[in-house]
């Protein structure tokens, strides 16, 4: 990341990726859709999704945690 006057620049990094025929009419489909602007936007978004997902799957298992209170050295004794 680059900051010049207030403006941010990202770079970009490229990778190449195999896909299968199935995920290549997928992309096509959401670029001719106009939802993605064009193939590596399909992709960026589908890793956005992603990550989102599994934070707030992080979230919700963190939030199943039992929450345990007290002394730290009694609770050491404890667990």
């Amino acid at each position: 990341i680059i900051i010049y006057d207030k403006i941010i620049f990202m770079s970009n990094i490229t990778i190449s990726v195999p896909i299968t025929k199935e995920q290549e009419r997928f992309i096509k489909e959401r670029v001719r859709s106009g939802v993605s602007a064009n193939k590596a936007h399909a992709i960026r978004q589908a890793l956005d999704k992603l990550s989102e997902e599994e934070a707030i799957k992080a979230v919700l298992e963190a939030a199943d945690e039992p929450t345990v209170r007290g002394d730290l050295r009694d609770l050491l004794k404890k667990y």
